[in-house]
């Protein structure tokens, strides 16, 4: 969207020159006043301000001062017919940005306002990977080679095109932020922010405030102007995360932000164009709190027009090896270590596990595991002591009188059905799982007598 120029000055000729040469590029509104510049700021988001200081009743320099103090954010570039080193000095203090003269060069004061503009956006940018660098460690891509996964894939490729709104659901660790990043990483807003918020983290007199931002003075603690998440992600995605957790009054206000593509800082009069994508998440069934009143319909509507559903890991444990793998690398990494890989034993244990925590539970246990580890191979004596005991295989008794030959045998033999049923018998997964060819795991089934029971009884 084009920045908005608002130029004030008390000679129409100035007002229409600039307006010729700025309106290929810029959405330029015009006063010929203070007074009537004070009551534009109040109502539309101005990002930059060309303002002429000898003007009638209210000269510019009381009007830079009175633009600060209801807009800090807009720049301020004065015009003026003659330029003295004190007025220069006292515009610069009250926060200008630049100093120009008439007759105004157009290349200099061309040159000036993409400067401004610039800086102005870089000042967002700032503020907006302040915000990244703060967020603890995540990774920035999606890992998984299930049939589930490569669905996801796919449709994370197509929805990244288009333009609309998308409602991940999916329990608490799947991953919904890492597919809202790929949409956008993957969309054309790429190269702008990608704002994620927590809502169901944030205190609930805050949330109004940290999405839409407040004026100074706006509440008892604002002592000055917020920029809101929304504003900071202009041009790029917004990442509402468990927003069933929102109040109603947020809800309408976001509601908005969809339909008319603008918002109002707490405590503000004007309204603030945005032009960005939202993407929301949810771990709770949000149909059911439409129809218990607890959510809007129409916001529900607006938010599920491209449904995502991300199947907790329980239901592709397919995933586990490909996880731990690309874990293992990221963490050897991050703590300088070399662990190799885990035993087979131990990738037997993982696969047992349901994961509540889902894909964050694994991935923080791999980093407590290299973090400790001292040898070049996980064994499954080091996992944790929940996982070591939920570990559940069922085994045949064996007699108590036996050689150690054939109790080896049987032992290899609940082994290695333990493994195929794991892998819904698919000898290809089941022998990468144990770390050996398949020519080797046919040769052990035919020597240990284990018949596939989906082709012949055992």
């Amino acid at each position: 969207m084009s920045s908005t120029i608002l130029v004030i000055d008390d000679e129409v000729n100035v007002l229409e020159s600039f307006k010729v040469f700025l309106k290929d590029n810029y959405n330029v509104l015009t006063t010929a006043s203070g007074e009537e510049a004070l009551k534009v700021i109040k109502k539309e988001n101005i990002h930059l301000v060309l303002l002429d200081i000898l003007m009638p009743e209210m000269d510019g320099i009381e009007v830079l001062r009175q633009i600060k103090e209801l807009s800090p954010d807009t720049e301020v570039i004065m015009v003026t017919a003659i330029k003295t080193v004190k007025t220069a000095i006292q515009a610069m203090k009250l926060g200008a940005y630049d100093y120009i003269t008439k007759p105004f060069d157009v290349d200099e004061v061309s040159s000036s306002i993409e400067k401004c503009l610039e800086k102005q956006k870089l000042v967002k940018e700032v503020a907006y990977l302040r915000a990244e660098l703060s967020k603890p460690f995540v990774f920035d891509n999606l890992v998984g080679g299930s049939e589930k996964m490569h669905q996801l894939y796919e449709m994370v490729k197509e929805v990244a095109k288009n333009d609309t709104t998308i409602l991940i659901n999916g329990g608490s660790g799947t991953g919904k932020e890492l597919v809202a990043r790929a949409i956008h990483f993957n969309s054309p807003r790429k190269d702008y922010p990608f704002i994620a918020v927590d809502c169901a983290t944030l205190p609930e007199n805050l949330i109004e405030s940290e999405l839409f931002g407040h004026e100074k003075g706006a509440f008892t603690d604002a002592t000055e102007q917020k920029i809101g998440r929304f504003e900071l992600a202009e041009g790029g995605t917004i990442f509402l995360d468990e927003v069933g957790n929102l109040k109603p009054e947020v809800q309408s206000k976001i509601l908005r932000a969809i339909e008319e593509k603008e918002i109002q800082r707490i405590g503000g009069m004007k309204t603030i164009k945005v032009n960005l994508r939202i993407i929301s998440a949810t771990n709770t069934d949000l149909k059911k709190a439409v129809e218990e009143d607890k959510f809007r319909e129409d916001l529900y509507y607006r938010l599920n027009v491209i449904p995502i559903f991300l199947p907790p890991l329980r239901e592709r444990k397919e995933n586990i090896p490909v996880l731990v793998e690309h874990f293992l690398k990221i963490y050897n990494q991050k703590f300088g270590k070399k662990v190799k890989g885990i035993s087979t034993l131990a990738l037997e244990y993982l696969l047992n596990y349901d994961w509540p925590g889902n894909v964050r539970e694994l991935r923080n246990v791999i980093e407590r595991l290299v973090a400790l580890e001292k040898e070049e191979i996980i064994q499954h004596k080091r996992l944790p002591l929940d996982i070591f005991l939920s570990y559940k295989k069922e085994k045949k008794p064996l007699p108590q009188e036996m050689s150690f030959k054939i109790a080896r045998r049987e032992f290899e033999r609940q082994y290695f059905i333990g493994i195929l049923e794991k892998t819904n018998w698919n000898q290809s997964k089941a022998a990468k799982l144990m770390g050996i060819h398949r020519n080797t795991l046919l040769y052990k089934m035919s020597l240990l007598g284990i018949k596939n029971p989906r082709i012949e009884p055992r």
